[in-house]
């Protein structure tokens, strides 16, 4: 999931190079050094999530389909969505994943105050609304995948899995009505995502560029590593 979603920076690389203009080219560069800052972070937060899936004694896995079981399973390993149980993991993902889509405030590779549009100053009508669709695109998958990791995927509420639901509901028996209620739960929770991801925009101004970097290598790949090795010492001990 992560090596196919880190493939749309080529497509700003390439652009802002074939542009054959200095903006374009310099938001090219920005995006690539930018994924390469993000990306580190990203990959490290979501260690703990399968680690503490994988705990010794479990049967080992990196199904997303299992880290979803898992949130629904009652006792101390399980029964709780991660937000909860691994809120440090969240928010860098979350921040990462920001980055990653280039959106506000960490949207570097087409910075209008500097770059005029970056990587898309020479391209326009169906050309430059290809460059939204691919990034809305990522926004999608990338509200999927935070949903499935860290919000309970198809589970309603925290606590409250989707079986329970199932048997308020008389909907043991029914598998198709089931699927539709789990994928319209799922669905509504990457539309909470999205609308959060448009709210930020709105909200919060535009980093530097220098700042974009201090924060990816000085402050989220330092607290990542030190989450990592916090929930690995952890583990280790609630094992012994």
């Amino acid at each position: 999931v992560f090596a196919v979603s880190s493939l749309g920076v080529y497509s700003l690389i390439i652009a802002g190079w074939a542009s054959n203009s200095k903006y374009p080219f310099l938001g090219g560069v920005r995006a690539s050094a930018q994924l390469i800052s993000y990306e580190l972070s990203m990959t490290l937060s979501v260690v703990p999530v399968f680690l503490w899936i994988n705990a010794p004694g479990r049967d080992a896995t990196l199904g997303l389909g299992r880290v979803v079981e898992f949130q629904s399973q009652p006792g101390f390993w399980g029964g709780m969505w991660f937000v909860f149980l691994m809120p440090v993991s969240a928010f860098i993902f979350l921040t990462s994943l920001f980055a990653e889509t280039n959106r506000q405030p960490f949207d570097m590779p087409e910075s209008e105050a500097d770059l005029v549009g970056g990587f898309h100053t020479e391209y326009g009508a169906f050309k430059w609304g290809l460059f939204f669709v691919a990034e809305y695109a990522h926004m999608l998958i990338g509200s999927g995948v935070f949903t499935l990791l860290f919000l309970g995927g198809w589970n309603p509420l925290p606590w409250i899995p989707l079986s329970d639901v199932a048997v308020w509901l008389h909907l043991a028996d029914q598998p198709i009505l089931l699927g539709l209620l789990s994928i319209g739960i799922f669905l509504g929770k990457v539309l909470a995502m999205i609308f959060f991801f448009m709210w930020v925009r709105w909200t919060v101004p535009r980093f530097r560029y220098d700042q974009v970097m201090e924060i990816g290598w000085k402050k989220l790949l330092p607290l990542a590593i030190a989450n990592l090795l916090a929930y690995a010492i952890g583990i280790a001990l609630i094992q012994k």
